[in-house]
């Protein structure tokens, strides 16, 4: 079993990755080979809207911008869930996730049929690190996002300052019940 990781804050050490980092520790308590992807330090543009609003990627799944993109996407694709923590900025993802999952969405639903991310499970986290008020509106956003993807929702988490140290654990806790469930649903 594989679990990819995706952070998206600069702060390598703060509270979106911190979070990250347990969900990865739980999931491979649970036996999961997992791997951490820092989605700042990936060269991941804003779509263009190519064309007539839906260029290269409604005609073959494809996007015309060369960067990071495809190889973030096929991390995804050889994953058997993910874990997304993103920072809550003005209530939604951070624009680092923003610019990859509008693109990702366009490649995966827009075009012909060649998803290669859909069925994967997700683990949602919102790391608030202001007042925590824009926590539940970045969890529809990435509800949202899942959707269109295709991608079933396991759980969602929203971190405060304030709730860090016990929803360290329950992060964990979510990786290690995230790689239990795809093992279940694997048997049935």
């Amino acid at each position: 079993m594989r679990i990819l990781v995706m952070q998206a804050s600069p702060n390598e050490d703060g509270l979106t990755a911190s979070m990250a980092k347990e969900a990865m520790a739980g999931a491979e308590a649970a036996g999961a080979e997992t791997e951490l992807v820092h989605l700042r330090q990936h060269e991941l543009g804003a779509c263009l809207a190519c064309e007539d609003g839906w260029g290269k990627c409604r005609r073959e799944s494809l996007c015309i911008i060369e960067d990071d993109l495809e190889a973030v996407r096929d991390k995804i694709a050889g994953a058997d869930g993910i874990v997304l923590s993103t920072p809550v900025y003005f209530g939604d993802v951070a624009e680092a996730v923003k610019n990859f999952l509008d693109r990702l969405r366009r490649c995966e639903r827009a075009g012909p049929k060649d998803p290669r991310v859909e069925g994967r499970w997700a683990l949602g986290i919102a790391a608030a690190g202001g007042g925590g008020g824009g926590g539940p509106t970045c969890l529809v956003a990435m509800e949202r996002y899942f959707a269109h993807l295709g991608m079933p929702i396991f759980d969602q988490l929203i971190v405060t300052r304030r709730s860090r140290d016990y929803m360290l654990s329950a992060a964990r806790r979510a990786g290690e019940e995230l790689v239990k469930y795809i093992g279940e649903e694997r048997k049935t």
